[in-house]
Protein backbone atom coordinates (compact mmCIF):
# COMPACT_ATOMS: atom_id res chain seq x y z
CA UNK A 1 0.00 0.00 0.00
CA UNK A 2 1.37 3.37 -0.93
CA UNK A 3 -1.35 5.48 0.65
CA UNK A 4 -0.98 6.50 4.31
CA UNK A 5 -2.75 4.64 7.08
CA UNK A 6 -5.20 6.72 9.10
CA UNK A 7 -5.19 5.21 12.58
CA UNK A 8 -6.81 5.84 15.89
CA UNK A 9 -4.29 4.59 18.44
CA UNK A 10 -6.35 4.03 21.54
CA UNK A 11 -3.46 3.41 23.92
CA UNK A 12 -0.61 5.59 25.07
CA UNK A 13 2.89 4.12 25.15
CA UNK A 14 5.33 2.67 22.64
CA UNK A 15 4.20 1.77 19.12
CA UNK A 16 6.34 0.19 16.37
CA UNK A 17 5.54 0.83 12.71
CA UNK A 18 6.94 -0.93 9.64
CA UNK A 19 9.76 0.98 7.92
CA UNK A 20 10.93 -1.81 5.60
CA UNK A 21 7.70 -2.57 3.72
CA UNK A 22 7.86 -6.31 4.49
CA UNK A 23 5.44 -6.58 7.42
CA UNK A 24 2.36 -8.71 6.89
CA UNK A 25 0.66 -6.64 9.61
CA UNK A 26 1.17 -3.14 8.13
CA UNK A 27 1.42 -0.50 9.29
CA UNK A 28 2.69 -2.29 12.39
CA UNK A 29 6.08 -3.97 12.57
CA UNK A 30 5.99 -7.77 12.73
CA UNK A 31 9.77 -8.33 12.75
CA UNK A 32 10.04 -9.03 9.00
CA UNK A 33 12.86 -6.46 8.74
CA UNK A 34 15.31 -8.97 10.27
CA UNK A 35 18.56 -9.02 8.29
CA UNK A 36 17.73 -5.90 6.26
CA UNK A 37 19.57 -3.38 8.43
CA UNK A 38 16.30 -1.44 8.70
CA UNK A 39 14.77 -0.78 12.10
CA UNK A 40 11.09 -0.15 12.70
CA UNK A 41 9.83 3.34 13.33
CA UNK A 42 9.35 3.63 17.08
CA UNK A 43 7.23 6.29 18.72
CA UNK A 44 6.08 6.96 22.25
CA UNK A 45 2.55 8.33 22.46
CA UNK A 46 1.79 10.28 25.62
CA UNK A 47 -1.96 9.80 25.08
CA UNK A 48 -4.36 8.20 22.60
CA UNK A 49 -4.53 10.06 19.27
CA UNK A 50 -5.33 9.92 15.58
CA UNK A 51 -2.29 9.43 13.31
CA UNK A 52 -1.46 9.47 9.60
CA UNK A 53 1.21 6.76 9.25
CA UNK A 54 3.40 6.37 6.16
CA UNK A 55 2.41 3.50 3.88
CA UNK A 56 5.11 3.90 1.20
CA UNK A 57 8.18 3.79 3.55
CA UNK A 58 9.64 6.91 1.85
CA UNK A 59 8.62 9.52 4.42
CA UNK A 60 11.34 11.84 5.67
CA UNK A 61 9.45 12.19 8.94
CA UNK A 62 8.59 8.51 9.45
CA UNK A 63 6.51 7.01 10.80
CA UNK A 64 4.36 9.98 9.93
CA UNK A 65 3.25 10.61 6.35
CA UNK A 66 4.87 13.58 4.57
CA UNK A 67 3.03 12.93 1.27
CA UNK A 68 6.09 11.30 -0.34
CA UNK A 69 3.69 8.76 -1.88
CA UNK A 70 2.42 11.57 -4.13
CA UNK A 71 5.83 11.77 -5.83
CA UNK A 72 6.16 15.51 -5.31
CA UNK A 73 9.63 17.02 -5.01
CA UNK A 74 10.08 19.74 -2.41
Amino acid sequence: MKEPYHLIEETAGEHLYCACGRSKNKPYCDGSHGGTGISPWRIQLPAPRTLKICGCTKSGIGPFCDDSHLGKKS
